[in-house]
């Protein structure tokens, strides 16, 4: 077997300690992301990008933000969609105010502020915990989608309320706008993903991600041993809506183009998000990545084999994914809570003792 760690010898700390200690996993994780960037461009078509790729790509970023917030540090939300929302609108605002700006540019702004508003949105965490924090949360969700349906600033006072993307370029390559092209889409979503991916882990790996964690595990034994509960509630607040805002940014511009707040970033968006995590692991990045990937291949496989190959009927197709995707949850919170990461890394460890796999 390929799998294994006899003569992979580590000589110093940083080695050892290194994101994949282990060559083989190194060696393939530089080769995904070979194929990724050199390979799909030239193949992907509009199908596989407006269906599965692109869309995949997006919603891990928001996992791996919601992740952060409550896999790492315990703080359940269900404002996901909300936050999104503000991602979008200021994308939106940035790029009509500012169109000789670059859109990279603007996304990475329409993260930071929807930090900003998280972090706000997140300071009755330092009173409230569990069931009575999701309520929060999700009046934040309620607030935020009623906000940019009202105020009529927010979508440049148009008449139908919708925003839409005007065409802007990165190197020449139209990414938003009528006349992108699938590989120019999947490219900047891929960039975006790729980099929040190794910041998400190295900050989860360093001293801010154990106290995030400390936080989850026991907060009245963190604080006891020094850690600030404002500081570590209120930071995974902001680098979790940092994340979620890029995602509804790239959501906006880059994927769909025209949006109604309502319709795009409603709650069942929030929910949404939230079953990726549960379903790929808590407290995960490749579950981030898991959970986006399954629940993004999965109405399409279904309508493959349920609608092409059976002949279902489109809405009984529709009703059996979500009873699928209910029981699923329910398996893996009663079963397994930390999801199918937690399956990949059991599997790992068969392969690392095969042939006596315990």
């Amino acid at each position: 077997m390929l799998y294994r760690e006899a003569g992979d010898f580590k000589t110093s700390y940083q080695e050892d300690s290194q994101t994949f200690p282990i060559a083989f996993d190194r060696y393939r994780y530089w080769a995904v992301l070979a194929f990724a960037f050199l390979v799909v461009p030239f193949v992907i078509n509009d199908y596989w990008a407006n269906a599965i790729l692109v869309p995949f790509l997006i919603y891990a970023i928001a996992a791996i933000g919601l992740n952060i917030l409550t896999g790492y540090c315990g703080q359940v939300s269900l404002g996901t969609g909300g936050f999104m929302a503000v991602g979008a609108y200021a994308c939106y605002k940035l790029m009509t105010s500012f169109p000789d700006v670059s859109i990279v540019i603007h996304i990475i702004l329409s993260g930071g502020i929807t930090a900003a508003v998280g972090a706000a949105f997140g300071l009755p965490s330092l009173r409230i915990k569990g069931f009575y924090l999701a309520v929060a949360t999700l009046a934040a969700q309620f607030f935020l989608v009623w906000l940019f349906n009202k105020v009529s600033w927010f979508y440049n006072y148009s008449a139908s309320g919708q925003i839409n993307a005007p065409e802007r370029t990165v190197f020449g390559v139209p990414v938003t706008g009528p006349n992108t092209e699938a590989w120019a889409q999947y490219l900047i979503c891929l960039v975006f993903v790729t980099v929040c991916a190794i910041i998400a882990r190295n900050l989860t790996r360093g001293s801010l991600g154990r106290t995030w964690m400390s936080i989850r595990d026991m907060d009245i034994a963190a604080e006891i041993i020094g850690v600030n509960p404002l500081k570590a509630k209120l930071t995974a607040f902001a680098v979790s809506s940092f994340f979620i805002g890029i995602a509804g940014a790239l959501f906006f511009a880059v994927y769909l183009g025209a949006v109604e707040v309502g319709e795009a970033f409603g709650i069942q968006k929030s929910f949404l998000v939230l079953f990726m995590i549960i379903i790929g692991g808590l407290g995960s990045i490749f579950g981030s990545f898991a959970g986006a990937a399954f629940l993004v291949v999965l109405p399409v496989v279904l309508k493959l084999i349920g609608v092409d190959l059976l002949g279902w009927p489109t809405d009984l197709v529709a009703h059996f994914q979500l009873v699928i995707v209910g029981a699923l949850i329910m398996f893996f919170l009663i079963k397994e809570p930390h999801g199918l990461a937690q399956l990949w890394r059991l599997a790992k460890e068969k392969l690392r003792l095969w042939p006596f796999p315990y």
